[in-house]
């Protein structure tokens, strides 16, 4: 018996589960791919994948592989196979096209045309009669996917997609595919679970699925066992003997595991669906071998005779069933009843939402990522034992940011962002001929599937083409610090970030602006995980060197509160100046980057000055000065940890300056210095005061707005006289009161200190120079 090259097609992420299985069948050589995997081995090898792959869509035995870079190409290529030896010139077959990156045709339709004119054109050359099409059985199924320049010409020994069973009359809402029930079981030990007699619950069973699975797998139940039709069946090669053979083998293994099956029991509450699974139940023979019955959630619980085993489900995801904070609750009832009725059993489901899977109050393993039709889900596997109970609480922003770096790093990040552009253009759609008509296949999935990934695919491309942008800009300037997104889009309003160190080390702080309380919680978190997920693979870092904070409308001083207690400091160049920044224990990082061209100018100036640094945040200008070759420095701040880190700031920058630091209220200190007979000089001042503050060491509120004037008075008269103040302030709808100041020269020069990388919001900040 010939060997044939052999590829079997899953659906995404199963491939390393069809590898497991196929190598379970006595299957060697095997190769995963993206789209399944390979194999060699004979007709027994293809028919018994066929018969007994659980996981698998299609098994396909390869003809020929060939160049394809016209159209032409492709006709002749598939001419080069002799179709007499495959049907009869009066039989029937369909074609199955697909494309990806190919130059030559990226019109799926016109590529199954041609196939089909180049194997009507042989025949009827040859027999002056030309087969016809048949999409529902044909003699013969041909499947061809041009990857680039390279067509594979297969044939389809299975007809139809392998998860159609035979056993399902009634489509209920929320269907599982079988393939995806039967991989969930393999992937959560049901086999050995079975082996050990253990029972099998599915608490939400809708139609049965599971349970019909996992029954046939305990009892080595062929999964293609009830189907009347492959794709091989009418194909002139067809060793019907061979098949005959394998067909009473998985006959007599079924009746041998009919005898041994352990106990499997669904429940449901609504009883059309439990009225589908006993009809489906029926239709596979398993009648008497499975019980179901109508049950809440709440009232799921074993038999005391009932082996502890594994309790699994499909339940609802929310965004198909209906209200989330409906189905939460659901979830949290459930998790109820496993801590009540199931401890020292596994548990396993499949969820499209992370957070339903943490009412459940229970820990899971690490997740397995795999989709349920074009919706990528996650299968919580749990062991229910005392020491994995918690109390879900109510999340912190703290928590919200946790968990939201742990969806993304289970997001699948889009490789290649153009590819699905090419996508959402239709470039992939499968397609198959009905009488020289077209005939789309899984536009549905391919729909639903760009819906779910276009927006990370949108922001991918954005920062992508920032990066390219603004990377080169800041090279030929010497930034290491820079913006490189900032909310360009309205779904992904978030800041990003990037800061460079020492030894090439990158660091990305990624800053979200909390979303307003219309937008759906849920959503907002799928969207900010799937950012993250992107920006490693587009940014080339670590996802461990990425990190985020949650910007939200704050008190008088929470942008400034400590965080955290991790002290990890790093250490970043600017402008010859070495700086400490810290990504994980307070909202901002230590550096205003928008700030960045108005510490240059004041160290361009610097030079012989008196600088005054007032609320000097982390001293970052001080520094700036002093490496401008300033005589003193003097840096004032409210708050202890700040003027420490001032210190730190400025001790790695050897330059010959005085340096003063002081903690104070700079309100309370520049008044008292007002009123000196011998005023403090300075030839320089930077004031960058807080939009508003409340502070308990405060005595009064300071509102930047009805306040500004008397504080740019007091500092001012610290100025020398030839000297410059410079006076900033973030809050948008400030208007300075140049009537108040008439007395000094005010000149707006807020453009000319916003930098390339913050030019989308040219209200970061406003900027004034002042003189007396």
């Amino acid at each position: 018996m010939p060997t044939y090259q052999l590829f079997a097609t899953t659906p995404k992420a199963m491939e390393t589960i069809l590898t497991e299985e196929l190598k379970t069948l006595g299957i060697n050589n095997i190769k995963a791919t993206m789209a399944g995997v390979a194999f060699e081995g004979d007709l027994e090898t293809a028919y018994r994948a066929c018969l007994w792959s659980r996981t698998a869509n299609r098994i396909l035995l390869v003809l020929s592989s060939f160049e394809v870079k016209t159209q032409e190409d492709l006709y002749n290529g598939v001419q080069q196979i002799n179709w007499f030896e495959h049907i009869n010139a009066d039989d029937t077959f369909a074609v199955s096209f697909s494309a990806k990156n190919s130059q030559a045709i990226n019109n799926t339709h016109f590529g199954a045309l041609k196939v089909k004119d180049a194997i009507v054109d042989q025949m009827r050359e040859k027999f002056q009669q030309r087969p016809s099409i048949n999409t529902e059985q044909p003699n013969i199924r041909i499947n061809v996917y041009l990857n680039g320049e390279i067509a594979q010409l297969s044939l389809d020994l299975s007809g139809e997609s392998l998860h159609r069973r035979g056993y399902r009359d009634v489509n209920i809402q929320a269907p599982m595919k079988e393939n995806l029930a039967a991989a969930m079981l393999l992937r959560c030990g049901w086999p050995e679970i079975a082996q050990q007699n253990g029972s099998l619950i599915d608490p939400m069973c809708g139609s049965g699925t599971l349970l019909l699975e996992g029954a046939m797998i305990a009892a080595d139940y062929a999964p293609g066992l009830l189907r009347e039709y492959f794709g091989f069946i009418g194909w002139k090669k067809h060793d019907a003997e061979c098949w005959k053979k394998l067909r009473i083998e998985a006959l007599q293994r079924r009746k041998v595991g009919m005898e041994k099956l352990p106990v499997i029991v669904g429940f449901d509450q609504n009883r059309h669906t439990v009225n589908a699974a006993l009809t489906h139940i029926a239709n596979a023979g398993l009648q008497n071998k499975i019980h179901v019955e109508r049950r809440d959630i709440e009232d799921a619980e074993p038999a005391e005779s009932w082996k502890p085993g594994l309790l699994i489900c499909n339940p609802p995801y929310g965004e198909r069933l209906g209200d989330e904070q409906e189905t939460a609750e659901l979830y949290k009832k459930f998790g109820t009843a496993l801590k009540t009725h199931f401890v020292g059993w596994k548990a396993a489901m499949i969820i499209s939402n992370p957070e339903l899977g943490f009412r459940l109050g229970l820990r899971s393993q690490k997740p397995i990522t795999l989709f349920n039709g074009a919706l990528e889900c996650k299968l919580l596997r749990l062991n229910i034992e005392a020491n994995n109970f918690f109390i879900p609480k109510a999340k912190t922003q703290e928590e919200r940011i946790a968990q939201v770096i742990a969806i993304s790093k289970t997001e699948q990040p889009v490789v290649n962002a153009e590819r699905l552009v090419s996508v959402e253009k239709g470039r992939e759609q499968q397609t198959e001929i009905v009488a020289d008509k077209k005939f789309e296949l899984g536009d549905e999935s391919v729909v639903n599937s760009i819906e779910s990934k276009v927006g990370a695919v949108e922001f991918a491309n954005r920062l992508k083409k920032n990066f390219k942008k603004l990377s080169k800009w800041a090279k030929q300037n010497g930034i290491t610090c820079y913006r490189v997104y900032d909310a360009d889009l309205p779904e992904y309003a978030a800041a990003v970030d990037i800061y460079q160190g020492e030894g090439e080390q990158t660091w990305i702080n990624v800053q979200e602006y909390e979303p307003p309380k219309t937008i759906d919680q849920h959503k907002a978190d799928q969207r900010l995980a799937g950012l993250l997920s992107e920006i490693p693979q587009v940014l080339g870092v670590n996802s461990e060197q990425v990190f985020l904070k949650i910007r939200r409308k704050q008190r008088s001083t929470d942008q400034y509160e400590k965080h955290g207690e991790l002290g990890r400091f790093h250490t970043v160049e600017e402008g010859g100046c070495k700086l400490l920044v810290n990504f994980e224990d307070y909202l901002d990082t230590g550096l205003f980057l928008d700030h960045r061209p108005i510490r240059l100018l004041i160290q361009q100036q610097a030079k012989d000055k008196r600088f005054l640094n007032l609320f000097a945040y982390t001293g970052s200008a001080t520094v700036h000065a002093a490496m401008g070759g300033a005589t003193s420095t003097t840096t004032v701040d409210m708050s202890n940890t700040y003027i420490n880190w001032a210190k730190n700031n400025m001790a790695p920058n050897k330059n010959t300056g005085e340096h003063e630091f002081i903690q104070a209220d700079c309100l309370e200190w520049l008044a008292n210095e007002a009123k000196q007979t011998d005023t403090r000089q300075y030839d320089l001042i930077f004031l960058d005061p807080p939009t508003f503050s409340n502070s308990k060491r405060m005595d009064d509120v300071f509102d930047i707005q009805n306040d500004h004037v008397q504080l740019i008075k007091n500092a001012v008269t610290l100025l020398a006289p030839e000297g410059i103040l410079y006076f900033s302030t973030n809050f948008r709808r400030f208007k300075i009161d140049k009537p108040g100041l008439s007395d000094l020269t005010v000149e707006d020069i807020s453009t000319a200190t916003i930098p390339e990388d913050f030019s989308r919001n040219p209200r970061i900040h406003y900027c004034w120079k002042i003189t007396k």
